[in-house]
């Protein structure tokens, strides 16, 4: 095993030499195979697991695959590791057993384990050990099972990424793949209380949280389409009015401040028209939904195998696979890593 570095890495090295940080999800589910998976393709090579041995060589037996694994102390002793080796750090406070735990089955210990994972992969990119993290599903049930108050990985990592002291930064999902970028106003909650959660600064705020990701990935202009929230974008009010008092105001402060937004459009088409499909450029590049399958509808229709989940406004770089642990088909090694090796490509290109 590979000495153990206690020193916090040089925050003045390349970023490019820092390691991805892949959390190994929910040890029940598929994260551990398509990151099997992933890393038999030769496309986890600068990466680093944040999980448990055990789990992940179940993972690799379960998809017959014969690959050596590493147990890594700290993700700097990655480049000691020989090319092709699975490298695994074990996240601080995991309890033993893991490997143990009944495939496609909601967990408490699961749920822990996957929490934990999340927390040491943000405790090492404080520390200026990793340049970006991708997460490998969670399960929600198991999560709330294990006492974890946060229903989801982007609260979670809100939550993880405050300064001390300071209040969690304003962060968005985005779900995007090659022809489509959906960012969302409101998430993880029942669509009634999304939409009594919808007000006008939480959509300026989105605005200019999708614009200043746009400049980051290189757009000079982002231009950035708005759905409606009802039918016909209200149709004039004729089917509500939460276009008329919410939706088109925030438009309107957001082009004030130099944001190229447009909208309110009616959902059913506008995804229609942003879509950059082949011999036919989208004219948008990004649409701001209003709830979260008003917007993650028509990207997963798209293809979840492409699929990959952004959280915008983190001081770090993190993506997902746009799926969830599938415990329908878990520990028969039959799971498609595609979108994993999408996330950890996004990544690559957001944090080089």
């Amino acid at each position: 095993m590979p000495t153990h570095h206690t020193a916090a890495v040089d925050m003045s090295a390349s970023r490019a030499r820092l390691p991805l940080l892949v959390t190994m999800g929910d040890a029940s589910g598929i994260g551990p195979e398509i990151i099997a998976k992933a890393a038999a393709a030769g496309e986890l090579g600068d990466a680093v697991v944040v999980g448990d041995v055990g789990v992940l060589r179940r993972a690799v037996a379960a998809c017959g695959l014969t690959m050596p694994l590493a147990a890594l102390e700290h993700p700097s002793d990655l480049a000691a590791c020989p090319p092709g080796t699975l490298a695994v750090c074990a996240s601080a406070g995991l309890e033993g057993g893991l490997a143990t735990l009944a495939f496609g089955a909601v967990d408490a210990r699961a749920g822990a384990a996957a929490a934990r994972c999340i927390e040491q992969a943000v405790a090492w990119m404080r520390e200026g050990a990793g340049r970006a993290i991708v997460t490998a599903p969670i399960h929600k049930e198991a999560l709330s099972a294990a006492g974890v108050k946060f229903p989801g990985h982007t609260e979670m990592l809100q939550s993880l990424a405050a300064a001390p002291g300071e209040p969690p930064p304003p962060v968005r999902m985005m779900l995007t793949n090659d022809e489509l970028r959906v960012v969302l106003v409101t998430i993880h909650m029942s669509l009634r209380r999304a939409i009594d959660a919808l007000s006008t600064q939480g959509i300026v705020d989105t605005l200019a949280i999708t614009h200043a990701a746009g400049l980051r990935f290189g757009l000079a202009a982002p231009r950035i389409a708005v759905a409606g929230l009802n039918p016909h974008a209200g149709e004039g009010g004729l089917f509500g009015d939460e276009e008329i008092e919410l939706i088109a105001p925030a438009i309107a402060q957001a082009r004030a401040a130099g944001i190229a937004a447009s909208g309110p459009f009616a959902p059913d088409t506008v995804f229609m028209r942003a879509r950059d499909a082949a011999g036919k450029p989208g004219e948008f590049d990004f649409v701001v939904a209003m709830t979260h399958d008003h917007g993650l509808i028509p990207v997963k229709y798209l293809g979840v195998e492409q699929g990959v989940n952004v959280t915008l406004g983190l001081p770090f770089v993190r993506t997902s696979p746009d799926h969830g642990t599938a415990f329908d088909i878990a520990g028969r090694g039959v799971a498609d890593p595609a979108s994993l090796v999408a996330a950890v490509k996004m990544a690559r290109r957001l944090a080089p």
